[in-house]
């Protein structure tokens, strides 16, 4: 079924988006998310000792984190009732079972439910997110120059700093940091992008490496990464909605993530995706940075950050995700979680997995895309 219809007699063959088939995928990838399982492909046992759930709906990981964001994200633009309900009832039975011990990718569902605080200002999530907030500041390891160590649930990254780090601790400092007065915690988000930028941006290209080690001094496989570079586009363009930053740092990640877009779209195949490897036309075509990479491009030129042709890139981005949802609301074609690699034939190697990323990615796209539909439809 295709998305994006021309209606003649109004767009004079201009292709026009239909907000109620948006909307029908919107509910699709929503029951998709909340259908996702563990069926035991693969085996992550964190470094506690516990079985590593990376799939499941009800568990608290980052790929989760991810998926709730995009539900927050959905619900703050549409008002959908049975939403916050669902968020609201995630978070309760979490809380009441018991959070895990803190790292980087266990803070990713903090960030919607600073959302869901923001907006509501149930007492119930005030606790949890300070407490967290706190310990964060506190205590979470960092490499040399003060970025977050890319610690997680199954193994110690010494002296690394990955760019999957921005968009699961430091947009959290930033939501909830603004949403609670805290310049502090909206000081450190800002630093962490910026010190993250210096280390892992590409400065030929715009586009940025997955990851750097302080250990060896380099940027491991220099891998142009698709979903990391679609955690800064997105993570960027979130990050100047969810906080107020000061205005150089404000102008300054504007221009960073201006340079890469321009990049990435250069790359965007004949069918609107990107491939794994955003350089490397010989490794297969991921929908999660995709759809990520789509979402930011909508919202970069609805921001005035990039030009009207963003926009074009941004439909071709969303008409490629759209043929990838099942009739089941599950994303196809994204890669599963991605550890830093070594050479890049890794990262051609990563099977594909539904996840909540890949959901979310997907989600934040779409409702993006309601904008548009609402203004020409």
């Amino acid at each position: 079924m295709l998305h994006i219809i021309t209606t003649n007699n109004n767009s004079g063959g201009k292709p026009v988006l239909s907000a109620k088939h948006l909307k029908q995928n919107i509910d699709l990838v929503v029951e998709g998310l909340k259908s996702l399982r563990d069926e035991g492909k693969f085996n992550e046992p964190n470094l506690d000792g516990s079985a590593g759930d990376y799939v499941s709906f009800n568990s608290w990981e980052w790929p989760q984190g991810v998926g709730l964001y995009g539900l927050a994200q959905m619900w703050r633009r549409t008002g959908d009732s049975s939403i916050r309900t669902l968020l609201e009832d995630w978070y309760a039975a979490q809380i009441e079972k018991g959070l895990p011990p803190q790292n980087v990718n266990t803070t990713a569902p903090m960030l919607a439910l600073s959302l869901l605080w923001q907006e509501t200002r149930d007492p119930r999530w005030e606790t949890p997110l300070k407490d967290w907030a706190d310990q964060l500041l506190a205590e979470m390891p960092r490499t040399r120059s003060g970025g977050f160590q890319h610690n997680v649930s199954d193994k110690i990254n010494d002296d690394e700093l990955w760019d999957d780090t921005l968009f699961m601790v430091a947009l959290f400092l930033a939501s909830y940091g603004q949403a609670a007065g805290r310049k502090d915690l909206v000081s450190e988000a800002a630093f962490q992008f910026l010190i993250h930028t210096f280390y892992l941006a590409e400065h030929e290209t715009g586009l940025w490496f997955h990851g750097w080690t302080f250990a060896g001094h380099h940027n491991f496989a220099r891998a142009r990464w698709a979903r990391g570079n679609s955690w800064i586009s997105a993570g960027v363009l979130d990050l100047l909605e969810l906080a107020e930053l000061d205005p150089a740092t404000q102008r300054y990640l504007s221009e960073v993530v201006k340079a890469q877009l321009e990049t990435l779209i250069g790359y965007q195949t004949e069918s609107g995706a990107w491939h794994t490897l955003v350089d490397d036309a010989s490794s297969y075509e991921e929908i999660s940075a995709t759809a990520a990479i789509g979402y930011a491009l909508l919202k970069g030129a609805r921001l005035g950050i990039g030009p009207a042709s963003w926009r074009d890139a941004g439909l071709k981005a969303l008409n490629v995700t759209l043929k990838n949802i099942g009739e089941d609301g599950i994303v196809a074609n994204v890669s599963y979680g991605t550890r830093m690699g070594h050479d890049l034939q890794f990262y051609k190697d990563i099977p594909i997995q539904p996840t909540g990323y890949g959901q979310s990615m997907a989600l934040l796209l779409l409702v993006e895309a309601l904008n548009i539909a609402h203004e020409e439809a």
